[in-house]
Parts: C-alpha cells; sequence; structure tokens
C-alpha cells in the first residue's frame, strides 16, 4: 500500500542526516548532564559593561521559566525602607505634574505609596500630608471637633477643607472634652441658617463605645449601627477618639492599602531638599504625620545630602529617610554610611529629563540598578529603581536588577489624580500638562516662594539641580503633555495583574524569590539586538489599535 503524504511509516524522519534519535522521555536528564550551565546569560555577564557597554531596560529580555501555579499566586509585597513595606512595588514620582494628594492617597490605598512633591510652600505640602493622614484611619486619635459655638457655616467650611463632614462636638471643642453631638453633612446640607450654632443642628441620640474597645470590636459596634462615625468615649463621656464608617468601606475596597498597623493610617511619603530652609519645612510635614521624607537631587553624593541625613537620623529617629539619586556604588555607599533607610537609582533616565544629554553625565538605568542594588543589598538597604519606566515590562526588569521597587513619573502623570487639568491636543486628543522637575518652567514656578523675591531659592527645581544661586538657568528637562490614561483605580491594578502574570512566565512566585533567582543564576537574561527590538514590537501591520486594559 503506497504511503500517503505526511505519513512516514516504519522510515522515521531524521533532522539531522546520520543522526541518532534518543529516548524522547530522556530528555530532561540529557538537559541536565550535558549541557554544562543553563541557556541565556546570568545577570552579572549581562551587566558586564566592560564586554556589553551600559544597558537600559529595551537592550535585553529575561527567559521564560516553569510555569506551577495561576498568576493570583504571585506576591508582590515588598520593602520600600528599612522598616518600611508595601503590598505592591509602585511608587509615585515627587514631581509637581505627578503627585499632590489625591495621587498619594490612591497610591496608598491601591498598595503602593506616593511622594509629596515639593514645588510648593512648606504650609501647602504639609496641607497634603495632612490629608494624606487623615484619608482613612483606625482610631482617628487627633479628629476635627467643634465646639457648640461653632456655625453651621464655618462647619461647611471645614468639609470643604477636609473633604468629609462629619465632626463631634464637645463641650469646649477639644479632643478629652465631654461629647454633646456629632454634626453631619446630613444634618447641615439643607440648614436654613449658615449663622446658627452647631447644636442647632447636631445629632444628639449617638451610638458610642468605651474606651478600650478593640478595633475589632468597634468595627462590630459601627456595621450595626445605622450611624457613620463612633465616637470613643470614657468613663466620664469625654471624646477620647473616633471611628468612621467610610474608613470600613476602605477596607473592604482596597484590601491593599499601605497603612501603619498601630494607627491604620495610609502611609505618606514626601520630598524635601538639602537646603537649611528644607529643615523648617521638614519639621511642618513631621508635624503633619510624615511616615517617610525623601531627599530630592539629581546627584545625592554631595555634603549638602549627607548632612542633612544625619540631622534628620538624629532629631527624627521615628522618620525613614530615602537618599539619592544616586547610579553608582561609590555614591550609594557615602548615603549608606550616612544613616539612610533607602536608596533612589536613576540620573538622566526619565522621559522628560535631559541630564544625560546636556550635563554628559549619568548611567543607563540598567546598568545603574544592578550595580546599585546589589551593593546595597549588602546592608540591608532597599532600592528604589527611579526613571525610565514606560510599560509593565520595564517594571519587571527594574524589579528583577535588585530594586525593591520601582518609581513613575510619565507613567502617572496623564491620570485623574494628577495634578493639573486636561485640555484637548492639536491632534484632538485628551492629553495633560506634564514637566521634568529640571525644566526651565518647573525651576521658575513661583509656588514654592509663594511668589516672593526668593522664589528661584525656594524652588525645588533649582533646589534639585544646585542651580539655586545660578543667574542663567541650565535645563536638565523638558516640559510637554502625556495621553490621558484614566484613574489610577484602573490603571495600576492593570500594571499589577501584568506584574503577575510576568513573574508567573518566569516562573517565580513573588520579588524575594525572583531577587534570589537572578543571585542564584536560576533567572536566565538574553541581550537584544536593534533587530530583536523591532521584532518584538508590533511589526507587519497597515494598522493597529493598542488597547492595554478592559
Amino acid at each position: 500500500m503506497p504511503l500517503t503524504n505526511g505519513d512516514i511509516g516504519a522510515n522515521p524522519a531524521h533532522l539531522l542526516p546520520g543522526q541518532k534519535i534518543m529516548d524522547y522521555t530522556k530528555a530532561l536528564e540529557v538537559l541536565e548532564k550535558e549541557y554544562a550551565s543553563r541557556d541565556g546569560l546570568d545577570a552579572k555577564s549581562l551587566l558586564d559593561s566592560q564586554k556589553n557597554g551600559g544597558l537600559t531596560y529595551n537592550d535585553f529580555l529575561i527567559l521564560p521559566g516553569y510555569i506551577g501555579f495561576p498568576a493570583s499566586e504571585v506576591a508582590l509585597d515588598t520593602t520600600v525602607t528599612k522598616r518600611i513595606s508595601l503590598k505592591t512595588p509602585l511608587v509615585s514620582s515627587p514631581m509637581d505634574t505627578v503627585t499632590e494628594h489625591s495621587m498619594a492617597i490612591h497610591m496608598a490605598l491601591l498598595g503602593g505609596l506616593g511622594v509629596v512633591h515639593h514645588n510648593c510652600s512648606a504650609e501647602d505640602q504639609a496641607e497634603m500630608v495632612r490629608k494624606v493622614k487623615r484619608f482613612e484611619n483606625g482610631f482617628i486619635l487627633d479628629p476635627v471637633v467643634l465646639s457648640p459655638t461653632t456655625t453651621v457655616g464655618e462647619a461647611k467650611q471645614l468639609k470643604e477643607k477636609w473633604g468629609f463632614g462629619g465632626f463631634p462636638v464637645t463641650e469646649n471643642g477639644r479632643l478629652r472634652s465631654k461629647l454633646v453631638g456629632m454634626i453631619t453633612n446630613r444634618d447641615i446640607q439643607f440648614h436654613p441658617s449658615l449663622d446658627e450654632p452647631v447644636t442647632s443642628a447636631m445629632s444628639t441620640d449617638l451610638v458610642t463605645a468605651p474606651s478600650g474597645t478593640t478595633l475589632t470590636e468597634a468595627n462590630a459596634v459601627l456595621s450595626r449601627s445605622k450611624k457613620g462615625k463612633l465616637p470613643i468615649v470614657d468613663s466620664d463621656g469625654n471624646l477620647v477618639s473616633l471611628l468612621s464608617r467610610s474608613d470600613l468601606m476602605k477596607n473592604l475596597h482596597y484590601p491593599l492599602a499601605s497603612k501603619l498597623p498601630h494607627s491604620k493610617q495610609l502611609i505618606c511619603a514626601a520630598a524635601v531638599g538639602t537646603r537649611p530652609d528644607d529643615k523648617v519645612r521638614l519639621q511642618q510635614l513631621v508635624d503633619a504625620g510624615l511616615d517617610i521624607v525623601v531627599l530630592d537631587s539629581s546627584q545625592g553624593n554631595s555634603i549638602f545630602q549627607i548632612d542633612m541625613i544625619k540631622y534628620i537620623k538624629e532629631k527624627y529617629p521615628q522618620l525613614d529617610v530615602i537618599g539619592g539619586n544616586v547610579v553608582t556604588r561609590e555614591q550609594a555607599a557615602s548615603l549608606i554610611v550616612a544613616g539612610v533607610d533607602g536608596l533612589r537609582i536613576g540620573m538622566g533616565s526619565g522621559s522628560a529629563c535631559i541630564t544625560q544629554e546636556v550635563m554628559a553625565v549619568g548611567r543607563p538605568q540598567a546598568a545603574s540598578v544592578f550595580n546599585v542594588s546589589s551593593f546595597a543589598a549588602r546592608f540591608g538597604v532597599p532600592c528604589i529603581a527611579d526613571g525610565g519606566i514606560q510599560n509593565v515590562g520595564h517594571i519587571v526588569k527594574g524589579l528583577a536588577l535588585g530594586a525593591s521597587t520601582v518609581m513613575m513619573g510619565g507613567l502617572l502623570a496623564g491620570t485623574t489624580e494628577s495634578p493639573g487639568n486636561y485640555f484637548v491636543s492639536r491632534e484632538g486628543q485628551l492629553v495633560k500638562a506634564y514637566r521634568g522637575m529640571g525644566s526651565i518652567d518647573a525651576m521658575e514656578d513661583k509656588k514654592a516662594g509663594a511668589g516672593g523675591k526668593n522664589s528661584k531659592q525656594s524652588n525645588a527645581g533649582t533646589a534639585r539641580y544646585f542651580s539655586e544661586g545660578d543667574r542663567l538657568l541650565v535645563a536638565q528637562g523638558v516640559s510637554g503633555s502625556v495621553l490621558d490614561r484614566g484613574s489610577v483605580t484602573k490603571f495600576v491594578p492593570y500594571l499589577l495583574a501584568g506584574l503577575q502574570h510576568s513573574l508567573q512566565d518566569i516562573g517565580v512566585k513573588s520579588l524575594p524569590k525572583l531577587r534570589q533567582g537572578v543571585l542564584d543564576g536560576e533567572v536566565r537574561f538574553e541581550l537584544r539586538t536593534v533587530s530583536a527590538q523591532a521584532e518584538g514590537n508590533v511589526h507587519g501591520l497597515h494598522s493597529f489599535d493598542k488597547k492595554l486594559y478592559s
């Protein structure tokens, strides 16, 4: 009977003439015995600058591993400082077109961290920190308290200022005074007279809990009641703290939220410079409840920053300090010795930064992250990969090379929660303004100095690039616009889901295991040529729609 097309019958085809076909069940055994090294390159060989030059994220890929678990089992817990950990490794940049209180609040709710910028007055920055700290609480230990003489109009103004409208009323308007009522937004919304005292509108039928009640017990009382707030009182009826129903709902909707374990407040970070005036600014931020201070400088290895680190660690031992920016081991070592709790890595790699072009100083980001983070890890100092993040893949690569978190500027600048207004570009697209802190626009902004004569000396941009005293400003950044990305409440979960799927492809179930796999040579890499980079992107299509998530 003649053979039909495709039927090899008893004559197996040889891929190589004369080659003996081996038993397929022995494939893993042959791989282990006959191949001395794993496929691809280890991280040290990949990032060998003498052989491959300085690499950045687009210059390499991570090779896939073995998938033995669903992506949902990948844990993204990580550290951002020696003492503070996060549920997700994402941090928003302290730029005046990226992070104010709204971004900081939502980044913390989503498990990350927002760093409030300092290109504004110290009072404005402290107010933003205060808003973050008050947004979600367990027991609110310093609630806004009204006195019986406070007017309905003043209560409405307080709601406008703080963003919430439920206030306890005590005999003298202070904490630890006898509780006489609660005034809520519903009580004053349609009240006919703004000049009447809140006692004319407040509720006196209150559900309270005694001092000493645990957070779990208080939550149970609040969930059973129909009230929005639960006052905690001592044996004499004096107000000692408060619990909010809205916080219960936030706990349900944002289970990953970055919160302090003892107060249940959102974790907040803010940036300051290294000038003498920044010590005064820092005191206001600490008074507002700051948890982490980020020393904001394009080149962190300076006497100014080293002195500032020592000053902060001595005066505010409870405050964690992140130093930077650095791109070499030598820079990092100086700040580690000074006492930093974390490092920020990157110089000239941001999308709106032109430091490398103008100053001829900096380093490609992949080389920076690998060399600094591997050195800092020996001293237990976590690192932030700051700059060059354009997509989920770049986040994965930064984490694989040793960073514990990644910082994003341009990637978040087009979201609803970033400062500024949307406008329509000449191409008819919805965009938002975005600028580097080294741009002329940012360095000439007068908000930091409240419009006064010394605005340049108070400006965050000039301080970051050591340009306070310059008569002629030299730009190290640009101004532009970025496309609308919608809300971070949808965009960040997309980034996290992509990160989980990437780690699943690599074959690791957590970020520590990813870093350990890289250190042990189990996680492998491959260099990409220019042609390989083109092949890895969309190609060969007449047109396409690149929708990233739904």
